[in-house]
């Protein structure tokens, strides 16, 4: 989830070529390519939109990870942590679709934007945590059948 932070969300480019959105969980910009896209040097960004409830929500998912990480011997918590985790994980994909639904119809609404990597990493972290909380799941259980024999 840090890792959504360095990566943009979405972006989107009128069909000339000389207008643009680029939305990351830190900022939405909507930028003036002035020569084309490749041209980089001529770029004026016209407006800016914090979205820095985006990034809250990234860093908040990450912290609860490396927290239920260190919560090992109480599986119980680590548990709620994994479902704490899922819960913001989820959020933060609801929020960035809403989002790009209400950015897409700024530039051009006949085009549509294009997902980038920020978007994915969120759904690739919910999968993975939902391995890790069935895998909690499964230790406990199996602590608990160590038990029932002793």
């Amino acid at each position: 989830m840090g890792m959504v932070l360095a990566y943009y969300i979405w972006g989107e480019a009128n069909p000339e070529k000389t207008k643009g959105i680029l939305f990351s969980a830190i900022d939405m910009q909507i930028i003036d390519f002035g020569q084309g896209v490749a041209d980089k040097t001529d770029d004026v960004v016209i407006e800016t939109q914090s979205m820095w409830y985006l990034a809250g929500l990234a860093i908040l998912a990450a912290l609860v990870s490396l927290f239920s990480i260190f919560q090992f011997k109480n599986r119980l918590n680590q548990m709620k942590l994994g479902a704490l985790n899922s819960l913001l994980m989820v959020s933060y994909l609801g929020i960035c679709f809403f989002k790009v639904n209400q950015f897409e119809e700024l530039v051009n609404p006949q085009v549509q934007g294009n997902f980038q990597l920020g978007f994915f990493l969120p759904a690739v972290a919910l999968v993975l945590n939902a391995v890790a909380n069935r895998f909690i799941r499964k230790d406990e259980k199996l602590v608990k059948s160590v038990d029932r024999i002793r």
